[in-house]
């Protein structure tokens, strides 16, 4: 039988394999010693490798995020841990306005090893304030790698690459993903630079597109859609910033019809981009392509409302139906 790694194992294995092998890295944030706030990811790692090492802070998003650029700055490969999104949002000048502009700003004459990850936490009646994917605000910003796994073992390999970086990188998992298996594939030391889109699925009729949890329901939307004989090609964007378009728009000129999942608005979002990406150098669509996000509300705290807010696989199959 062929070895399952959870996405949530896959990370866990990553901090591992870094911490082992380069005595420069450290882990900073808050609840880092918690599964509450980190879930399955960071086991035991303070019992491994120390608390000097792997650093639970106060709620203090601004302060640790600064700490762990200064320390990159220096020579360290740092890495901060947001638990929710959400708040990340108090150390966006660290990560907006410091962070992504002092290799700039000095000519490219720095490294800032620095990597931020920053989970996705919704659903389960949270509400507004706990539910936010907010990967389109830093995707915009330029000197910012964005990079946003949906599998297993790409959330090993991808947080690695990060970590090994140079430049400053916001790695994005998604708790929906944490518990989703899939066979484990050789440990790599990838180079960001390298990573883009990947195609997950194989088909000739609608390409599909997802990034994060959507790319894994894209996926099961396509196995769906493959028992009416539509043959769904998905793709999953992996690296959000900078963004290679160059696989999505080769998919559509094959299937000439394209459907966009995002995991968060529509308005202003990542959709929109990989859209319009497509649209700028492909016109001979053989319908017009669709973008999926969400309801244009911040999230409900109730669970039948979640039920209509949230995308799901009977709404994918019937958007690609419909082109």
């Amino acid at each position: 039988m062929n070895k399952k790694i959870t996405y949530g194992s896959g990370i866990q294995t990553a901090f591992e394999h870094v911490l082992e092998n380069y005595d420069e890295s450290f882990i900073i944030g808050q609840g880092l010693w918690s599964p509450w706030y980190v879930g399955n990811t960071m086991v035991d790692l303070d019992k491994k490798f120390g608390k000097e090492r792997i650093i639970d802070c106060p709620v203090s998003e601004n302060s640790v995020t600064g700490t762990a650029l200064g320390a990159a700055l220096n020579g360290m490969k740092a890495i901060v841990v947001h638990p929710r999104m959400d708040f990340m949002v108090l150390a966006s000048d660290q990560i907006v306005n410091q962070a992504a502009k002092w290799q700039s700003m000095l000519g490219g004459g720095i490294k800032i090893p620095l990597t931020i990850r920053a989970i996705i936490n919704r659903g389960g009646e949270q509400g507004a304030q706990h539910s936010q994917a907010l990967h389109s605000w830093y995707a915009h910003i330029p000197g910012l790698r964005v990079v946003m796994p949906a599998f297993a073992n790409d959330a090993r390999n991808l947080l690695i690459a990060s970590i090994l970086s140079n430049d400053p990188v916001l790695y994005i998992d998604d708790r929906w993903c944490a518990d989703l298996e899939e066979e484990v594939t050789e440990l790599q030391e990838l180079d960001i630079k390298t990573i883009g889109p990947k195609i997950i699925k194989e088909g000739s009729d609608i390409t599909i597109v997802g990034s994060g949890f959507t790319s894994c329901q894209a996926l099961e939307a396509g196995k769906e859609l493959a028992k009416d004989n539509i043959s769904a090609e998905v793709i999953d964007c992996r690296v959000l910033n900078p963004f290679n378009p160059d696989l999505i728009i080769e998919s559509v000129r094959k299937t000439g019809k394209l459907l966009v999942l995002d995991g968060s608005w529509k308005n202003c979002g990542f959709g929109g981009e990989i859209i319009a990406s497509v649209s700028e150098r492909f016109i001979d669509f053989k319908a017009p392509p669709i973008r999926m996000g969400l309801k244009d509300s911040p999230a409900p705290t109730s669970k039948p409302l979640e039920e209509d807010y949230y995308i799901t696989i009977h709404d994918i199959v019937n958007n690609a139906k419909s082109i």
